[in-house]
């Protein structure tokens, strides 16, 4: 029997002096930098 394995993401980066990269976060004091997505519409099956 096979089992399925979730994929699991590793740990975020680290930058030259060993601090987490934090690149991949969306902070409070910045998120009016980013749009908001729009959203998707799903196509009705056939």
């Amino acid at each position: 029997m096979e089992t399925t394995q979730a994929i699991k993401p590793g740990p975020k980066p680290k930058k030259d002096n060993g601090e987490d990269d934090k690149r991949r976060r969306v902070r409070p004091e910045t998120k009016p930098k980013h749009p908001i997505l729009k959203p998707h519409e799903h196509r009705p099956k056939d």
